[in-house]
């Protein structure tokens, strides 16, 4: 739990059921996730507490193309994603060539203090050959 943020029942139960997944959920799949376990956790907790959760910098973050903001539990280390936008399935990356981009672009034009972030959508192997057989 992110430093200053109150260590409360519900905010531990949605970190753990976050922390199960691999890929990218939406707020309503945790809600369901939660109750099909048996936890009453409010849906609107649950939008609260990944809010919460994102901005202390505990979870990833999405906007995926059909406007569905979704979160992934992540590593302390900046990262950018690579995402399936059939299945969702999710892999970290790191890119030196976009941190040299970045940081050199922004001091052309006179800029410091440079954050960023990059998703890089496709399609997995796993749904290819399935689209193939199918």
């Amino acid at each position: 739990m992110a430093i200053g943020m109150r260590d409360t029942r519900q905010r531990r139960l949605v970190a753990s059921a976050l922390a199960r997944f691999d890929d990218f959920r939406s707020a309503q799949d945790i809600h369901e996730t939660l109750a099909a376990q048996g936890d009453h956790v409010g849906r609107a907790t649950v939008y609260r507490t990944l809010r919460a959760l994102s901005v202390a910098g505990d979870v990833d973050v999405i906007v995926r193309a059909d406007g569905e903001t979704v979160y992934r539990s992540c590593s302390p280390t900046h990262h950018h994603h690579l995402v399936c936008r059939t299945c969702g399935a999710t892999v970290e990356i790191v890119g030196p060539v976009v941190e040299r981009w970045s940081n050199q672009t922004a001091a052309s034009h006179g800029y410091d203090e440079v954050s960023h972030t990059l998703e890089v959508f496709g399609r997995c192997s796993t749904c290819r050959a399935r689209a193939s057989e199918g």
